[in-house]
């Protein structure tokens, strides 16, 4: 390609939402690393050149805005890339580049001559699995020969259709009938196995059962890659019988927040008061967009209509929606057609928009039994501090009990979070410089 239609390329690329790539999270957490063969020599590399990647896909990385390798990529990649293909369990934080490198390797492994699907990546969810496609499409803008296809409910395809599309994306349920009842997908023909989120794959009633379904199909020289933001003893036993001989690739717990976001508390006595405290916040600082969580669709749905009946564009998220009004709230909320996002669990994770400088967590997290729920807290607040830029993450404690949640969430994290008081205007603004 000239070098005048490159740069246009990659002034495109800066145009688009894409360009955050340039500034992923410049973490200083420590990676460690457990090899499968302690006696091999661990490589890991400072550019992406050093890869040597098809030209095609480095010019896509670069389209993009990465300049050079972040922390996970430095290490991951060369495993990745490996031949033999070497498999892989790693966790890593949101913003931090996991989602291009898992692409990177699925691309780099694909025969375009061969128009069979050859690359699988499982998501737990529908908005996750778009999310990565997209990055597939950006990343493979110069390799046009090789095609997605996304196997998601609500993409139906003829009975006895053969995919000619090389790579997969798609939620556990559709790909395990593609592969088993409709026969799309030829499982022994797929080289590189994708498992994205597995702490919320565990955690989502089905989900568990059905990749470890889809993995028992694929060949035994199949690369497996698994991914997940944290890794508590269930997602180790779950990630350890999905991946066979794996290199592992683990941040150390404590270090597991992202330092770029600041986290406070502001005590209230009902919703009522939580709702005033949120709209004393609005009235402070300038939001770019905001992200709130409650803990059910009721209360998601009443404070989605007091905030509207106070003059903001708000949207409202929540899993009972079918997954075409999903979508087309999310991307009016990326597009800024609204400045607000009211949502349940079901957004909490995977959902990229750089505009988000604020999350709220009305509800703080808690699972069935009532306990802290820390892997849903860290990938709540990782919606705002992405890719570098500063964020801000506001939970309302109302009673005792919330706390009491808090200041578990503060000790499993390590980190203590401060205090804020509302009626202070002055000292709302100054958390927001």
């Amino acid at each position: 390609m000239a070098s005048d239609s490159w740069a246009q390329a990659v002034d495109e690329q800066e145009a688009a939402s894409f360009s955050l790539y340039s500034n992923l999270v410049n973490t200083t957490n420590q990676v460690e690393v457990l090899q499968r063969d302690p006696t091999s020599p661990l490589y890991s590399v400072k550019s992406f050149e050093e890869l040597r990647l098809k030209p095609q896909l480095l010019q896509g990385v670069y389209a993009m805005g990465f300049n050079r390798p972040s922390k996970i990529q430095e290490t991951a990649l060369p495993m990745m890339l490996a031949e033999p293909p070497q498999n892989l369990i790693a966790q890593s934080q949101s913003g931090t580049g996991k989602t291009a490198a898992f692409v990177l390797a699925m691309l780099s492994h694909v025969d375009p001559e061969n128009k069979w699907p050859q690359c699988m990546c499982v998501s737990p969810t529908y908005e996750l699995a778009l999310q990565t496609g997209k990055v597939i499409e950006q990343m493979g803008k110069f390799y046009p020969e090789v095609q997605l296809v996304y196997a998601i409910r609500g993409n139906k395809l003829e009975r006895g259709t053969k995919l000619q599309e090389q790579i997969v994306i798609g939620t556990p349920g559709t790909v395990l009938d593609w592969c088993q009842k409709l026969k799309f997908i030829d499982p022994r023909k797929i080289k590189v196995f994708v498992l994205d989120e597995a702490d919320v794959m565990i955690a989502t009633q089905g989900h568990q059962d059905q990749s470890i379904r889809i993995q028992r199909m694929l060949p035994k020289t199949c690369q497996m890659l698994l991914f997940s933001a944290t890794f508590e003893d269930t997602v180790w036993n779950f990630a350890k019988r999905i991946v066979p001989d794996p290199n592992i690739i683990k941040l150390k717990r404590e270090e597991e927040t992202l330092d770029t976001i600041k986290q406070y508390y502001v005590i209230c006595n009902s919703k009522e008061e939580k709702f005033q405290a949120l709209c004393n916040i609005y009235g402070a600082i300038t939001i770019a967009q905001a992200m709130i969580f409650c803990h059910t669709r009721k209360t998601a749905g009443w404070l989605a209509g007091e905030l509207s009946r106070e003059g903001h564009q708000v949207a409202l998220l929540s899993g009972e929606m079918q997954v075409e009004q999903r979508a087309a709230v999310i991307e009016r909320f990326r597009d800024g057609k609204e400045k607000v996002l009211v949502t349940t669990n079901v957004c909490a994770r995977g959902i990229d928009v750089e505009q988000v400088s604020v999350v709220i967590n009305f509800d703080l997290p808690v699972d069935k039994d009532g306990n802290p729920d820390n892997e849903t807290y860290l990938h709540r607040i990782g919606r705002t501090g992405r890719f570098g830029k500063r964020g801000l993450a506001i939970n309302m404690v109302d009673s005792r009990f919330s706390m009491n949640i808090l200041d578990r969430i503060q000790e499993h994290f390590n980190k203590k979070i401060e205090k804020l008081d509302t009626d202070d205007l002055d000292e709302i603004e100054k958390i927001a410089n």
